[in-house]
């Protein structure tokens, strides 16, 4: 039996694949935030939920989901073709343009009632999203649960943020 050290980890073309995918991810998700975040007078004046976290949270968060994401993207990227993972990517990229576009609606374009339809078609999306990942590989499927879990919690930070400032 044949347990070489090479047999066991990854060829360095796939570790250097797999971070690609999460700097791309992390670049391309960090993105709209740079552009048009959180730092406005306009969100300093509102009323902030009381389940509100500190502002450090949210770079810390999201760095880990987006790493999380692109490690994910990564393993159904990587396996062989089919239809099911044809349908996985589209579904990934259905709720990456999702992600991407609620920034924007929120903070720039000021819209509480807006960003919340955004963000709970997010959520519905990576759900679907989620389900399409672990008919390919499993492993993808659970990487983004945390995701999941934090968009609702950004769903709900979302409606408070339109009952209390709308």
């Amino acid at each position: 039996m044949d347990l070489s050290l090479s047999r066991r980890t990854p060829p360095v073309r796939d570790l250097l694949t797999a971070l690609g995918f999460v700097v791309l991810v992390n670049l391309v998700g960090a993105a709209p935030a740079l552009l048009a975040g959180p730092d406005s007078a306009w969100f300093a004046s509102l009323e902030k939920p009381a389940l509100y976290p500190p502002p450090a949270t949210f770079g810390i968060v999201w760095t880990t989901l987006f790493t999380l994401s692109g490690v994910a993207l990564w393993l159904v990227w990587s396996a062989p073709a089919s239809s099911a993972r044809r349908t996985a990517l589209v579904a990934f990229v259905a709720q990456f343009a999702l992600n991407l576009a609620w920034t924007p609606t929120f903070f720039a374009a000021q819209q509480l009632l807006a960003g919340l339809a955004v963000i709970v078609a997010l959520a519905v999306v990576l759900a679907l999203t989620i389900v399409a990942f672990a008919r390919v590989d499993r492993r993808a499927a659970l990487l983004l649960v945390p995701y999941l879990a934090w968009v609702c919690f950004a769903a709900l930070l979302n409606y408070r943020f339109l009952v209390l400032n709308g």
